[in-house]
């Protein structure tokens, strides 16, 4: 075990992204002694689509941010889903769990007033750390980092008895004591870019089914992926589009000409052209569905991205990596009020069960999902004919959304529980 003599905190967690700030926060605020480590300087740029739906708001709400438009939040009504010849505008679900709107926020801003969050609360900030890997005792357990700080790149080393890896998809820390990711869970990669646009201010966040190249009027061609549209309130709107590793074209697609593919065939008036655009098409993958467990060994813990808690459904990761963060500090915190040993352990061992009683159940769905829709036929049938069935909105709503009562709740969200539930666990 690490000593008193030998920590330099409690817990160090890698990675000050909304995984790492939400735990830090919370691990500080309830008078643990964290260590956050951040390989970039704030304020800086990620690779988002910058929008979050209700149930990512409610983190922020639980977290004591203020959402208020007054605060520089973006709300968002609802989502509008197109298909090729569909429209479909839908409010945000009436919930117990989570409040009516949805929030944008650029990852610059909002990664940065995180950060500061867990600073006030007490959270010791190092910026241009980047850590390379785990250092573990004899026995394998997990007892600090070693990492390379400043601009000149100096080998440092910290210890603590818990470390917490919110390093993203590199998944650096995992990797570094063999925890490697499932092949056979969805993965998915996206691109965005910014443009100048009068839809800016548009109470609607997008989704596109269908993308279509329509340059050449007369054949227009159906494209792979599905495409987003976040307006951000100052003249600007995030566009992007994913595809997950479902699809055959995963691997042979040049995303960055796909997006300027389909952006062009979208209607003049939109904006959305090259003479509008703003910065680069930055590009970025998605851990889906759990793909790397397990989410912790031997005094390590996965969080967010890191753990592969990208939703399957909708691409999501904002949302869930703060949720892993509530519920890894709550362990965290449990863990540390008793002796080192088998009962440390066992509250350390909850943050898992905690994590797979949340999100497990829904995923394994999620994954389900993605092998269907990985198939042009099924996701063509499905934008033809699903969405014109009224009844079926709610459901398809919610599901793909998240954005439902996992307990209580009307007949469809009972319905996405049940069917969470039920759901085998992938192989």
């Amino acid at each position: 075990m690490t000593t008193l003599q030998q920590r330099d905190a409690e817990v160090i967690v890698v990675g000050a992204g909304p995984a790492g700030s939400t735990v830090a926060t919370y691990l500080a605020r309830a008078g643990v002694d964290v260590l956050l480590l951040e390989k970039t300087v704030f304020p800086r740029e990620k690779v988002c689509g910058d929008g979050l739906t209700p149930r990512g708001v409610k983190q922020l709400i639980d977290l004591g941010i203020d959402t208020s438009q007054d605060a520089g939040w973006v709300h968002s009504r609802g989502l509008r889903i197109l298909t090729g010849d569909l429209t479909l505008e839908l409010d945000w679900p009436e919930l117990t769990s989570y409040p009516p709107y949805g929030v944008s926020r650029t990852r610059q801003d909002f990664d940065d007033l995180l950060a500061k969050t867990a600073v006030k609360a007490g959270a010791r900030l190092l910026e241009r750390t980047t850590v390379t890997g785990a250092i573990t005792d004899a026995t394998g357990r997990v007892v600090g980092v070693e990492a390379k700080t400043g601009e000149e790149k100096r080998p440092v080393s910290y210890r603590a008895p818990l470390v917490l890896a919110c390093d993203g998809v590199s998944a650096r820390l995992a990797l570094s004591v063999g925890i490697q990711k499932n092949e056979k869970r969805p993965m998915g990669v996206a691109v965005r870019r910014y443009y100048k646009s009068p839809r800016h201010d548009d109470p609607f966040i997008e989704g596109h089914l269908e993308l279509w190249d329509r340059s050449d009027p007369a054949r227009p061609k159906l494209l792979p992926g599905y495409g987003w549209a976040f307006p951000l309130g100052d003249g600007t709107v995030n566009i992007g589009l994913g595809m997950l590793s479902t699809s055959k074209a995963f691997r042979s697609t040049d995303y960055r000409a796909l997006l300027r593919q389909w952006l062009d065939g979208t209607p003049e008036e939109w904006g959305y052209r090259e003479e509008n655009a703003i910065g680069k098409v930055g590009g970025a993958g998605l851990p889906m569905g759990f793909n790397r467990t397990p989410h912790y060994r031997d005094g390590l813990l996965l969080l967010g991205d890191a753990g592969g808690m990208v939703s399957p459904f909708n691409g999501e990761g904002i949302s869930a990596a703060m949720e892993s963060a509530q519920l890894a500090a709550e362990s965290v915190v449990q863990a540390l009020a008793r002796p080192a040993g088998s009962s440390r352990e066992r509250a350390l061992q909850g943050y898992p069960m905690a994590v797979a009683d949340m999100m497990g159940g829904y995923y394994r769905l999620g994954n389900v999902f993605a092998k269907l829709i990985g198939k042009p036929a099924v996701m063509r049938a499905a934008t033809k004919y699903g969405l014109r069935i009224n009844k079926l909105l709610p459901l398809v709503y919610k599901g793909l959304s998240g954005c439902y009562d996992a307990k209580g709740g009307d007949v469809v969200d009972r319905l996405i529980a049940a069917a969470s539930r039920a759901t085998p666990s992938p192989r």
